[in-house]
C-alpha cells in the first residue's frame, strides 16, 4: 500500500523554520504496512529554512503572501503544487495525508485572511485543494484530525478497503469474482451506508446485462463512495446485531443474553467494539460459520493496529 505523506510527518526537517512535525502514528504503525511518499511544495518552492506564508482572498482568488513582507508567492508556490501532483500521481496511490494548517497541505484547516488582516476562516491549502480535484475518491486526511480516534479508525478502514479494491480490480476479476468481493463486503459497507450498499448490489445483480467493464466501473465509484462515509455507533449496533442472529440456534439463553448485553455496552460506550466483534468471532469459529468468517468486517485492517481497542473509536 503506498501513502503520499506530508514530509515534515515523517521526520524531515523541512517546516518553514528548520523543525519536523514527526507523526509515530504514521511512522511506526501504519507505516510496518505502507510505503510512504512524501511531499512538500512549500520546501520545493522556497527551501528551508523560509519566510511562513498565508493564505489570503483577493476578490474571488486566494493568493499565497509571505507573512514576512507580505509580497506574492502564488505564481512559484502554484507551479511547485503543479509538480508534486504530477509525481504522487504517477504512484499506485491509496491515500494521502496532510499536514493540518498548512497554507499548501491543510484540509480545511488552513487560516484564510483577508487583506486587512482578519482571519476569515479556515479553507484547502493550495495542493490540497489540488488534491481534492484530481484524486475525487481518494482517501484523504490530516494527521490532526487522526488524533480523534474515531476519525483515525474511520480512515484506516476506508485506506485498507481502497487498497482491497484496487487488488481486486488489477486482478481481471470475473463476474463470480465481483459477487464473492461484494458479498464478503456487506457489513463493513452496510456500517457505512445502507443505501450505497443496497446501490451496488442492484449492480452485481446486472439485471439489464451490462458489459462487465462498464459494471466494475461504475461498482467501483459505489464502493469508494460508501467506504468514505463515516461509520456511526447505531449503525455498527445494528450490524452486530445482525450477525449475532446467525447463532440465535446455536447458543444458550445465557450466551445470547451475555452477546447481546455486550452489544449494548458497546452501543452505551461501555465497552469498545473489539469486545462483541471478539465474541461473534469466536462464535463464527466455533460453530464454522462460512459467512461470517469471510465479512472484512470482522477484520478490515491488521489487529497490531488495536483501532477498535478504544472507547472513543465509535461516534
Amino acid at each position: 500500500m503506498i501513502l503520499a505523506v506530508s514530509a515534515c510527518l515523517l521526520g524531515e526537517r523541512i517546516r518553514f523554520d528548520g523543525g519536523h512535525k514527526h507523526d509515530r502514528f504514521l511512522t511506526d504503525e501504519l507505516g510496518k504496512f505502507a510505503r510512504f511518499v512524501p511531499f512538500c511544495p512549500e520546501h520545493l518552492a522556497f527551501g528551508t529554512p523560509r519566510p511562513s506564508v498565508r493564505l489570503v482572498r483577493e476578490g474571488s482568488k486566494i493568493r499565497i503572501e509571505s507573512n514576512k513582507d507580505h509580497s506574492d508567492l502564488t505564481d512559484a508556490l502554484t507551479a511547485e503544487c503543479s509538480n508534486e501532483l504530477g509525481r504522487i500521481a504517477a504512484e499506485n496511490l491509496c491515500g494521502i495525508v496532510f499536514k493540518s494548517k498548512s497554507p499548501s497541505c491543510g484540509l480545511k484547516s488552513a487560516k484564510l485572511y483577508l487583506d486587512n488582516g482578519f482571519c476569515e476562516g479556515k479553507e484547502d491549502g493550495v495542493f490540497a485543494s489540488m488534491c481534492r480535484e484530481r484524486f475525487a475518491l481518494l482517501p484523504m486526511e490530516e494527521e490532526g484530525r487522526l488524533q480523534d480516534m474515531w476519525l483515525r479508525e474511520n480512515f484506516v478502514m476506508q485506506l485498507f478497503a481502497y487498497h482491497r479494491f484496487e487488488t481486486f480490480k488489477n486482478a481481471s476479476p470475473s463476474m463470480k469474482e465481483l459477487v464473492m468481493f461484494h458479498t464478503a463486503h456487506k457489513f463493513m459497507l452496510q456500517s457505512k451506508n445502507e443505501m450505497l450498499y443496497r446501490q451496488m448490489g442492484n449492480v452485481v445483480a446486472n439485471r439489464d446485462n451490462v458489459p462487465f467493464e462498464s459494471l466494475l466501473e461504475r461498482y467501483e465509484h459505489l464502493f469508494k463512495t460508501a467506504i468514505s462515509h463515516k461509520s456511526s455507533i447505531k449503525r455498527t449496533r445494528n450490524v452486530l446485531e445482525h450477525m449475532a442472529g446467525f447463532f440465535k440456534h446455536d447458543l444458550t439463553r445465557a450466551e445470547k443474553e451475555i452477546l447481546h448485553g455486550q452489544i449494548r455496552d458497546y452501543a452505551d460506550k461501555i465497552i469498545p467494539l473489539i469486545v462483541p466483534l471478539s465474541t461473534i468471532g469466536l462464535y463464527a469459529r466455533k460453530y464454522d460459520t462460512h459467512y461470517l468468517l469471510e465479512q472484512v468486517f470482522l477484520d478490515p485492517y491488521p489487529k497490531t493496529l488495536a483501532l477498535r481497542s478504544h472507547l472513543d473509536a465509535g461516534k
